[in-house]
């Protein structure tokens, strides 16, 4: 199977609650495969934000194509691909 270019094992995530856990995101995340790493923005500017690291790129495509506006808390997560050049 051909992935297209922009899929990525990092995703990156936006419109998290504030007051997410680590351990919330691996409950949510984990789902769709193994996590290498989950970092939660805890800074001002990057709250609401997360990276999760997936041990394999299939596992991250079906999360991302999944949690895509999933409501956490009435907030929709907004799940995009990591780009290093952004």
């Amino acid at each position: 199977i051909r992935l297209p270019p922009e899929v990525n094992r990092i995703l990156y995530i936006r419109n998290l609650p504030y007051k997410i856990t680590a351990e919330e995101m691996y409950d949510i995340f984990g789902k769709y495969g193994p996590i290498r790493q989950i970092r939660v923005g805890n800074t001002p500017e990057t709250r609401g934000t997360a990276y999760v690291v997936y041990e394999d790129i299939f596992d991250a495509k079906n999360a991302c194509d999944h949690l895509s506006g999933f409501n956490v808390c009435n907030r929709y997560l907004v799940v995009l691909y990591y780009n290093a050049n952004r």
